[in-house]
């Protein structure tokens, strides 16, 4: 079937997607038209974003859906994205928002990603808001370049007349100013410095939301934003950002930063975001972190919160053709953070895994070891840990199955097999 699309152009193609976006719409009755629905896009933060959102909604006692690469949810019925997409297809997408109608349903909080923008599938649905997470390469060979990526994503803004949320910490913030809204709401984790853009662009009416006193400790983040004091459970200083992107949202559909306090401060981490597995004798821990930005944020915020003795890390990189580019990247990165790096398979596709983990080893140096049985880089990587260490896993999170060549998948859960070795490892010693 791949092979097939590309023989087809570009432009038939894609009128191909636009008008199955209107058709799915229109079996469905535009469901859409019955919800207020805000898209979340970005690189990284998205399914964090959304989940955060909707917290918030469920809070107010108004029901939502959303749907993210982690979580479909309707209401209090919440089950997993085993998808590997972000944002379905349109049919898919259609059908949940009929759901949710059918189901009481007032907001839809919907995470947008760049493919799906591409296929059309943002297509037939109103969106009463944007918000704008961060940007950084992802996705190129898709694309064509990263200025086209950043063109896909300004489309959702293009769509959403009533409101735009965008991070202004963001080098790319400006560019998203540029398309006008109702209402437009900048936020800002590092002080209000970035709060003004150049001279080209208006801000007029636009609200400003800034976090201040950022604080991140082993048992969550905290952060002040209008006199109001907020302590997550999520690890992370971008996750007090992730937070201002849900605010400033809510705030603008007329929720209070109280409401937002109350339900933000009852949310458990995202599952694969971050997420702790043991802490004695040593920490480890699960995250998806698998663009160059992410990574890097990750380690770096790793290595403040923990301030390990030495970090291992296991990672390895996309196949499929997926952003062939950052391979060498995502190991110069481990390479230059952490002590012990291994290499590991990941979703290889229909590439040769073995030829991916090497490209990821090079960017690394000499430091990398790769192994190809992920269960049995894990249990290494375990092995090599002492009291006061951190290990890492990245690459896999909450996702339940590596994607083989053909469509097949092994079934795999990070967290299970991590559980499993470090019972292992205690009843061995």
């Amino acid at each position: 079937m791949n092979r097939i699309k590309k023989l087809i152009p570009p432009f038939l193609l894609s009128s191909y997607h636009f008008a199955l976006a209107y058709l799915g719409a229109a079996f469905f009755g535009f469901p859409a038209k019955k919800l207020t629905v805000i898209g979340v896009t970005g690189t990284d933060g998205k399914s964090t974003t959304v989940e955060m959102l909707t917290r918030i909604l469920a809070e107010s006692g108004a029901k939502a859906a959303s749907t993210s690469s982690v979580w479909f949810q309707i209401g209090e019925k919440k089950w997993k994205n085993t998808t590997k997409m972000g944002m379905p297809g349109r049919f898919f997408l259609q059908r949940f928002l009929k759901q949710a109608v059918r189901q009481g349903c007032a907001y839809a909080v919907l995470e947008v990603s760049s493919e799906g923008i591409l296929q059309n599938r943002h297509r037939a649905i109103p969106f009463h808001g944007a918000v704008f997470t961060n940007l950084s390469p992802e996705h190129i060979e898709r694309h064509g370049s990263f200025e086209k990526y950043r063109a896909a994503k300004l489309k959702l803004f293009s769509a959403a007349k009533s409101l735009h949320v965008i991070n202004a910490d963001d080098e790319n913030a400006e560019y998203f100013l540029r398309i006008p809204a109702k209402e437009t709401c900048l936020y800002s984790a590092r002080k209000a410095e970035r709060l003004v853009p150049d001279k080209d662009v208006s801000l007029s009416g636009t609200r400003k939301l800034a976090a201040e006193n950022i604080q991140e400790t082993k048992e969550g983040t905290r952060f002040r934003v209008q006199d109001t004091d907020i302590q997550l459970k999520l690890l992370g200083s971008y996750n007090a950002a992730n937070a201002l992107a849900a605010i400033g949202a809510a705030t603008s559909l007329g929720f209070s930063v109280a409401l937002c306090k109350q339900a933000l401060e009852k949310m458990e981490p995202v599952p694969g975001r971050m997420n702790v597995i043991a802490t004695d004798p040593f920490t480890v821990l699960v995250d998806y972190a698998v663009t160059p930005k992410a990574l890097n944020n990750l380690y770096e915020t790793l290595q403040r919160i923990f301030r390990p003795r030495r970090m291992i890390c296991v990672l390895g990189a996309c196949g499929g053709g997926r952003d062939a580019w950052k391979r060498p990247i995502l190991g110069k990165i481990a390479g230059e953070h952490c002590a012990e790096v291994i290499v590991t398979n990941e979703d290889p596709y229909d590439e040769d895994p073995e030829s991916i983990m090497r490209q990821v080893a090079q960017g690394a140096g000499g430091k990398a070891r790769c192994i190809l049985d992920r269960r049995e880089a894990l249990k290494t990587a375990l092995s090599q840990a002492r009291p006061g260490d951190v290990v890492v896993a990245t690459g896999k999170g909450s996702e339940d199955a590596i994607a083989l060549a053909g469509g097949e998948k092994m079934p795999w859960n990070e967290t299970e097999v991590l559980k499993e070795e470090l019972s292992s490892i205690d009843r061995a010693g």
